[in-house]
């Protein structure tokens, strides 16, 4: 029966076709698989890349054309390199599916929101809780996703791909990852001094290769145990002591410490921006400002580990194995300890002590859809308080208000409506849906919230004077973009990140009492930290020598207090 006749026959009776043994067989080999996806991934989920190199000096020229196409090429053979070694029967599938996948994303993001993906940006995306996520998501991320995931997936999962023996397989696979290098290299060597100055003069560019970048990033944290122990979290101020400021002392010293989230310092009218984003904060002549501070990393999951820690930033990125924080030494010197949290957990630095969560308390004014807005932490602290251990309360008391800040996209989130003073803002958490100006009128709306709440803990603290010292210091974790260069949000490599993600803004108060007791003046401070540089670096030394724990982890280099310190019943180096 001819072969029409047999097809025509199946389909009228339902029946399942069965290979002819005459016909030719319909599947396709891994090796072509590897190939058409490696192709799809390099172009079509490599439009920002394709986007930032069109964009590069020369671009336009015979030249420039030549370097694209060889950098294409290098993008696919490094993508069938990768896919080569996973090219087997039951494992092909799901790793071009995977591959994709990231791809997708990574393309979205990156497209959406100027990022490039590295370790910490997947670990910041890692540690995201719901509601964080949640305003990531609209209809640009599934369309998106769709078009680049379905189209090859939909080709992918209806060709069955030949079989063939192992041996057979595993040369082939061979064959095709020796082919894949090859290629590199000469393409490589073809534009081998075009391709090293762009990599050297435009890194950011490595961080868009997709997704080899989301690839390496995943590797880079799973093979962290390997360069850094965590399984052993090293002491840290166990020798540490209260020092002489405690002996005799009538009121115990109560420090706030407010760790601000995603806090531009040019967007703090303190600071000297044009609009008035702080005008309570503005009002008043008892603060000290860092016009000239400077963060640690570009997220929070780097940021806040960071400046908790005693290292510093490069001690920190290089260390071999995990310590015991800021908020651990505190509590070996005898002081009670509050952290309490507005957002998605201290990162590991309190988990000594615990937490108290804030994010979704039944209060339907500062709660609203259920999300709360950082006022709710100062709802129940006194009782908060009093229940802390009274004898650890009677030497002192360091607590942390971890706020939400400015967290994005969502930024008209993140302030109440009677504080929406700048307008209109934008609603949407795609903010290339919205005119710039919109974008920054709602950031500026949630700078307004947080002068409102940091008011609110200055006054709380005025409250307790009469039986406490009090302070108070407020330092964000990073900064944000905010469309400057197409580039939106936060997390970018440090190295490559734009200073509006590492600038940010560091308010110290200080009361009457609490300036006596350290003889810390607050108009010295006014003057000695308004230009100086400080960074995270400082915060961990700066907060112990304020509270007059003394411990060898203690450097007074690094307390920005100590040049104000009349006298020296400050900590005294190690």
């Amino acid at each position: 029966m001819p072969l029409f006749l047999q097809r025509l026959w199946r389909l009228v009776s339902g029946r399942r076709a069965v290979a002819h043994p005459t016909h030719p067989s319909r599947d396709i080999h891994p090796a072509w698989v590897v190939v058409l996806a490696s192709a799809w991934l390099a172009t079509a989920c490599n439009v920002p890349l394709w986007r930032e190199v069109a964009a590069l000096p020369g671009q336009g020229t015979l030249r420039g054309w030549g370097f694209a196409l060889a950098f294409a090429v290098i993008v696919a053979a490094g993508n069938a390199a990768l896919l080569s070694v996973l090219a087997w029967r039951w494992t092909l599938k799901p790793a071009i599916t995977v591959m994709l996948l990231l791809a997708a994303f990574g393309a979205y993001f990156m497209l959406a929101y100027g990022i490039a993906i590295d370790a910490s940006m997947l670990v910041n995306v890692m540690q995201t809780d719901v509601k964080e996520a949640g305003d990531l998501l609209n209809w640009r991320m599934v369309s998106t996703v769709l078009a680049l995931t379905a189209p090859p997936l939909l080709w992918l999962y209806r060709r069955p791909v030949r079989q063939m023996p192992a041996f057979r397989h595993m040369a082939h696979n061979g064959m095709l990852l020796v082919g894949s290098v090859v290629v590199i290299v000469v393409c490589l060597l073809l534009v081998f001094q075009d391709f090293a100055s762009t990599m050297r003069n435009h890194t950011r560019l490595r961080y868009l290769i997709n997704p080899l970048n989301s690839v390496y990033a995943l590797g880079n944290i799973a093979t962290k145990p390997l360069r850094l122990d965590t399984n052993t979290l090293m002491p840290l101020g166990r020798d540490a002591q209260l020092g002489a400021s405690y002996a005799g002392q009538q009121k115990p010293p109560l420090l706030v410490l407010v760790l601000g989230e995603t806090g531009r310092s040019v967007n703090f009218g303190l600071n000297g921006y044009e609009r008035p984003t702080t005008p309570l904060l503005s009002a008043r002549t008892d603060l000290a400002t860092a016009r000239n501070a400077w963060s640690c990393g570009t997220s929070t999951a780097a940021s806040v580990p960071c400046m908790f820690s005693h290292l510093g930033r490069d001690g920190f990125e290089s260390r071999k194995a995990n310590y015991e924080s800021l908020i651990d030494v505190l509590h070996h010197a005898g002081l009670a300890v509050l952290w309490v949290d507005n957002q998605a957990g201290c990162k590991g630095v309190c988990e000594r002590i615990g937490e108290v969560r804030t994010t979704a308390l039944p209060d339907p004014v500062l709660c609203p859809g259920g999300e709360c807005l950082d006022p709710i932490m100062l709802k129940d602290l006194d009782q908060r308080l009093a229940d802390l251990p009274a004898e650890q309360r009677r030497r002192g008391t360091v607590v942390v208000l971890h706020e939400m800040g400015s967290h994005g996209p969502a930024y008209f989130k993140r302030s109440a409506p009677a504080l929406k003073k700048f307008q209109p803002e934008c609603t949407s958490t795609n903010l290339q849906e919205c005119t710039q100006e919109q974008v920054v009128n709602a950031y500026d709306n949630s700078i307004v919230q947080t002068d409102q709440f940091l008011d609110s803990v200055l006054n709380w603290l005025s409250d307790q004077s009469d039986k406490a010292q009090t302070a108070m210091i407020y330092v964000a974790d990073h900064g944000e973009s905010l469309g400057e260069n197409n580039i939106y949000l936060h997390g970018l490599p440090y190295s490559i990140a734009p200073d509006v993600q590492k600038h940010v803004p560091w308010i110290t108060w200080l009361s009457p009492a609490m300036q006596a007791r350290t003889h810390v003046t607050t108009g010295c401070l006014q003057q000695d930290v308004a230009q100086r540089r400080v960074t995270h670096d400082n915060y961990f030394h700066s907060v112990l020598g304020l509270m007059d724990v003394q411990t060898g982890a203690y450097s007074p280099a690094l307390d920005m207090f100590a040049g104000c310190r009349q006298q020296p019943n400050g900590p005294l180096a190690g």
